[in-house]
């Protein structure tokens, strides 16, 4: 009787084990299926109230980004850079980006490669080749480094960082930014050893003391996805001039307001 029952619980770990490495297995070969989402439509139904330029970028890899151009005034006002999240089109960023007519700014949204019709799958470095062909892009039309403001995007501001290092730029806006990869995926997938297996890491904690440009930092408490404590510590890590935009019942996608806007506003105009 006790040799059966022990068989059983061999037997029955040898299946858990078996089980979870199974479930490994699967992570590690889909996990960008997981991480990726540019079928998803969060926003739809809205008009774009901007004037902008449908273009297209050319990466270092021979792959064209569609991308939107909304020139104000090149040589007056400064651009932005945005560098949007994991999932949806440009479209479902329009009812932001429908806000910037009343700023005084330019400003340059690409889509990433395999989102919007773009060809390529993304990944951690096809994105940052994305995010330097936009800059790259840009200063052919003759503007320096200080012209540009970076903006990123949840995702978006792994790329954000990672461009922005050592750099000029006039600065940096952060919307929901997380400390790395790995911790986020921690917080869904807790018994799973993700900086094992992880592909695409994003270690904007370690970068982000790279960054001598001003920052604004923009997060919810009430993110369901990207917890509000790794937009406080990207904060706290970020040198001197920063600001931060903080709200108590903002979720992962922040409510564009006045508030917000006036926040975004401010920070523009201290940058001139």
């Amino acid at each position: 009787m006790k040799l059966k029952r022990r068989n059983f619980f061999l037997e029955l770990l040898i299946g858990i084990i078996a089980i979870y490495l199974i479930v490994l297995i699967f992570l590690f070969f889909f996990q960008r299926n997981l991480m990726y989402h540019p079928n998803e439509n969060n926003y739809s139904g809205d008009n774009l109230e901007v004037n902008i330029e449908k273009i297209s970028i050319q990466t270092t890899d021979n792959i064209n980004l569609l991308g939107w151009f909304y020139n104000k005034n090149l040589k007056k006002y400064k651009t932005i850079v945005y560098f949007h999240g994991n999932a949806g089109k440009l479209e479902n960023r329009i009812h932001k980006l429908n806000h910037y007519k009343d700023l005084n700014v330019n400003f340059l949204i690409i889509a990433w490669r395999g989102f919007s019709g773009n060809k390529g799958k993304p990944s951690e470095k096809g994105l940052y080749k994305d995010g330097a062909s936009a800059i790259k892009w840009l200063k052919d039309k003759g503007l320096k480094e200080e012209d540009i403001i970076i903006y990123g995007e949840s995702l978006g501001t792994g790329i954000a960082i990672e461009i922005t290092q050592n750099k000029n730029f006039a600065g940096l806006i952060l919307e929901t930014p997380f400390t790395s990869m790995i911790e986020a995926a921690k917080n869904f997938y807790p018994y799973i050893p993700v900086g094992l297996i992880l592909k695409d890491k994003y270690e904007n904690n370690k970068k982000i003391k790279n960054i001598n440009v001003p920052i604004l930092v923009m997060h919810g408490e009430a993110d369901q996805i990207v917890p509000f404590w790794m937009g406080k510590k990207i904060f706290n890590l970020a040198s001197e001039p920063k600001y931060s935009y903080f709200t108590k019942y903002d979720d992962h996608m922040m409510e564009y307001n006045d508030k917000l806007v006036l926040a975004l506003k401010s920070f523009l105009d201290s940058l001139n």
